[in-house]
């Protein structure tokens, strides 16, 4: 046996490895890094999320019970979402770095935050999650998770640009939120960055493997379930079609009507010129609104909608609008004041109670096809993320006979909402962040 041989080189004198093809080369120095950031991602969810719910339940369940109130009255309401605004605006006035810039300014996929200021991120995450505000996790999550991956992986991996430590982070996220790395790889898809000449699988390959680990970890631990209870769909009518491009299309400018607000309403608040202030008088507005609406208005939405299509007989036409309305305010308001948090799991809230209420409305309508397509159009709306919003609906369906007439609604719904504002602050708006953030000497 020659020496070539025996170290398993060919006769021409090259390693095995180098028969491999240049661009499958450039993919295999990410998989372990993707693998981990993916698992680590779906971690620091699932960690975050825990506590948040035992906090939930110390705060609304044991609290009230030990001092012989409700959790579900008026005055715990109001008090809860208050003491949440006030310690979340203690949060972005004392610690490091005012937790970084206006939530109001970011959206899922953003530059990664400076490291110093995420304990405060994390812990004003961990307070509106369990304090009943209406905004989900998503949001300051993968804003964490993308700032400890750049972190670590421009450390390990110098050479690897800082796109890629975010792209692969957000898609560990998004497939741990919702449990499939299609999320992931339809939300990258959408996102703007530098052109990229490699072929889409090449350069979606590292991201879904980060995104698959991740929503791996998230089955395996907590078996998410983002489907809601309804009747079955009985088969597609061309009838059908028509309800669900109209019901999209509607909801869909529902949902801009709070766009439009969104500024307005982002602008009075910021008018207080201090974080405590700006959040409590947030939290006193959000109480209000949970007095309105009651508990089904509260918090992000996953579980309540749940709850809601449980028993539709229950509600009567108006009072689903009412949910919806309400949810939407909580929502801006939310949004607005300061609290750490995302929009689509309480968007999807709004969409199913839409969906309900159409249905109420005309109950020819089948209710999978009225909340499915509520839904899509409530998301487009505020995401403005066609593929993220048609594949939200399709998987709160759960039928896949539903697809094409989703396919179909989002058309008109997409033409109501493109071109419009999205529900974040940007351009001049921008500046300053929150009050802390901004001059955080003035504040002291």
């Amino acid at each position: 046996m020659t020496r070539e041989a025996a170290y398993g080189l060919s006769a021409a004198g090259s390693h095995p490895y180098r028969a491999i093809p240049p661009q499958a080369r450039a993919l295999l120095p990410l998989v372990l890094p993707a693998l981990l950031i993916g698992v680590g991602s779906s971690l620091l969810l699932f960690g975050v999320s825990w506590i948040a719910e035992r906090i939930q339940h110390l705060l609304w369940d044991t609290l009230p019970d030990g001092l012989g109130v409700s959790g579900t009255s008026a005055g715990w309401t109001m008090a809860m979402l208050t003491a949440a605004g006030v310690a979340v605006g203690l949060i972005v006035w004392k610690f490091p770095g005012h937790t970084g810039p206006d939530p109001a300014t970011r959206g899922l996929v953003d530059p990664p935050l400076p490291v110093g200021i995420l304990p405060g991120v994390l812990l004003a995450a961990v307070i509106t999650l369990a304090g009943g505000v209406s905004l989900g996790p998503e949001n300051p999550i993968t804003s964490i998770n993308v700032a400890l991956a750049c972190a670590l992986g421009m450390k390990v991996m110098p050479r690897q640009s800082g796109a890629v430590w975010v792209s692969l982070a957000v898609a560990g996220t998004v497939g741990a939120l919702f449990g499939t790395p299609v999320a992931a790889a339809l939300i990258l898809s959408e996102a703007s960055g530098v052109p990229d000449p490699r072929p889409l699988w090449d350069r979606l390959f590292a991201p879904l493997v980060a995104a698959g680990a991740g929503s791996v970890t998230t089955v395996l631990i907590a078996a998410p379930a983002l489907t809601v209870r309804s009747s079955p769909y009985p088969g597609p009518r061309l009838i059908d079609a028509v309800s669900a491009m109209a019901i999209a299309s509607a909801a869909a400018v529902v949902t801009l009507a709070a766009v439009y607000v969104f500024p307005h309403v982002h602008r009075v608040f910021h008018r207080l010129g201090h974080p405590v202030l700006m959040l409590t008088a947030g939290g006193l507005v959000l109480g209000a609104l949970g007095v309105l609406g009651g508990q089904l208005t509260l918090f992000k939405g996953l579980e309540q909608m749940k709850e809601l299509t449980a028993d539709p007989g229950a509600h009567s036409a108006g009072n689903l609008l009412l949910l919806a309305l309400v949810k939407l305010a909580a929502l801006v308001v939310a949004a607005s004041c300061g609290f750490q948090g995302g929009r689509i799991f309480p968007a999807v809230f709004i969409g199913v109670a839409l969906g309900m209420f159409a249905h109420a409305l005309v109950t020819t309508v089948p209710m999978p096809v009225a909340i499915a397509a509520a839904v899509l159009g409530v998301l487009l709306a505020t995401t403005r993320q066609g593929w993220l919003s048609l594949f939200m609906a399709a998987v709160l369906a759960a039928d896949v006979h539903l697809l094409p007439l989703l396919c179909v609604a989002a058309l008109p719904a997409w033409f109501v909402v493109t071109g419009r504002p999205e529900m974040l602050i940007k351009g001049a708006q921008t500046e300053g962040a929150l009050p802390g953030a901004a001059r955080p000497r003035s504040v002291d």
